[in-house]
């Protein structure tokens, strides 16, 4: 059964699955003509979720930024090159412009709305925390920051079995 607008119970209509009718309505943006995107696992301001995090991005926030990078590159740039470059567009200011691209693909990746406000504005305002909101989502979502993309992906392979082949043997 589901609920009509008017707070009706119906029976879903035949050959729709009753899980369907109980399912929000989809929202359209008009900007866009999508559904809207999902929020953060964790709020921008939440860095002491994950203090060593915090302590590491504060120090030295090429390193996190080059964990991030190199997931969101899926392996195709290492987390050292990603946070040497970095660190070169930190010395003149420039890093929030290199970061907020990585929060951009982070966002299309994973359909992550883009709150409290626009990506470069976030990374330009706070830097430190921006770059520990993405490190927490792709943590909450099951990869560890620690051992890379590859690494991810061994780890990944490695919980699937699959059944060997087995042939008929002639007579």
């Amino acid at each position: 059964m589901y609920t009509s607008s008017h707070g009706n119970a119906k029976h879903a209509p035949a050959g729709y699955p009753a899980t369907a009718m109980n399912a929000h309505p989809l929202h359209v943006s008009p900007f866009h003509g999508t559904a809207s995107a999902t929020g953060w696992s964790t709020g921008l301001c939440h860095c002491c979720d994950d203090p060593a995090n915090c302590l590491i991005t504060c120090l030295c926030p090429c390193v996190t930024f080059g964990q991030i990078a190199e997931i969101v590159n899926k392996g195709s740039i290492s987390c050292a090159a990603s946070g040497a470059v970095y660190g070169l567009l930190a010395l003149p200011g420039l890093s929030c412009l290199y970061s907020c691209v990585y929060r951009s693909r982070l966002r299309g990746q994973y359909d992550l709305e883009e709150a409290p406000c626009a990506d470069c504005l976030v990374h330009f305002c706070c830097e430190t925390c921006s770059l520990c909101q993405e490190y927490r989502e792709l943590k909450n979502r099951g990869f560890d920051m620690g051992i890379g993309w590859q690494a991810n992906m061994d780890r990944q392979g490695r919980g699937i079995t699959v059944a060997p082949v087995v042939g008929r043997m002639a007579r």
